[in-house]
């Protein structure tokens, strides 16, 4: 499909997602709302009593709750089709016309020459992920995760001078960034339910709220930490190493 096509049936899909769902929920199961509630209850109950070994069955019986629920729902099962359909498409096409991609690049006196860089991370569905225990060249952080947490610690990082970037979003779990001391440091923080801890400094919990903190000389600093996450349920710790 071409862009154009492209969009289109994506707005196709979504409208029919949406009155699919509005049947489902006035006519075939009415009682789906206060179910996915109350699997959300048991998650929101269990995040507030996670120190306890209780809280943490709460928390897990309430997601296992959320995804059976969602999966069972009609609506889901329209878009698992229709997003199987489109791959099948897309499929096809690229057997029948094979994509050739002819970039246009200006040229210059002197060539550009292009350098592959290794992410330090990976987008991951499942897992926890963590920077190696030795020293290691920094490379800026951009992933998605689904559930798990992440663990960034600079102290063994060769950072060169300027503004490194960590930019963190995922749906459940938590990171965690230990920052040098010599490091300048900017957060903005964006969460369903969850919580930020700068530093000596601990937050309330987070309601659908986003938190910002820099440090004062953040803004002149030659060396500085651009920290950008964004969790449906989490929290965000930094610390001094």
């Amino acid at each position: 499909m071409d862009k154009k096509k492209t969009t289109d049936y994506v707005s196709w899909v979504v409208l029919l997602a949406f009155i699919i769902l509005a049947l489902e929920i006035a006519f075939f199961h009415p009682g789906i709302i206060f179910s996915v509630l109350f699997s959300a209850g048991f998650i929101y109950i269990g995040r507030k009593k996670w120190h306890r070994k209780l809280g943490k069955i709460t928390f897990w019986l309430g997601c296992i709750g959320l995804v059976v629920h969602v999966l069972t729902m009609m609506t889901v099962r329209f878009l698992f089709v229709a997003l199987l359909f489109y791959v099948i498409i897309q499929f096809a096409q690229s057997k029948r016309r094979p994509i050739v991609i002819r970039p246009e690049m200006k040229t210059n006196d002197a060539e550009t020459e292009l350098v592959f860089r290794r992410p330090l991370f990976q987008n991951m569905l499942f897992g926890r992920q963590k920077t190696p225990e030795h020293a290691y060249e920094w490379s800026d952080v951009n992933i998605q995760t689904g559930i798990g947490d992440t663990v960034i610690d600079l102290s063994y990082a060769v950072v060169p001078k300027g503004e490194a970037v960590v930019v963190v979003r995922g749906w459940i779990g938590n990171v965690h960034i230990f920052v040098p001391y010599e490091m300048e440091v900017s957060v903005v923080h964006s969460v369903l339910f969850g919580a930020a801890s700068m530093f000596s400094k601990e937050t309330e919990r987070l309601w659908n709220q986003t938190f910002i903190y820099q440090t004062p000389a953040y803004e002149t600093a030659e060396q500085k930490l651009k920290i950008i996450t964004s969790m449906a349920i989490g929290n965000v710790e930094v610390k001094r190493i």
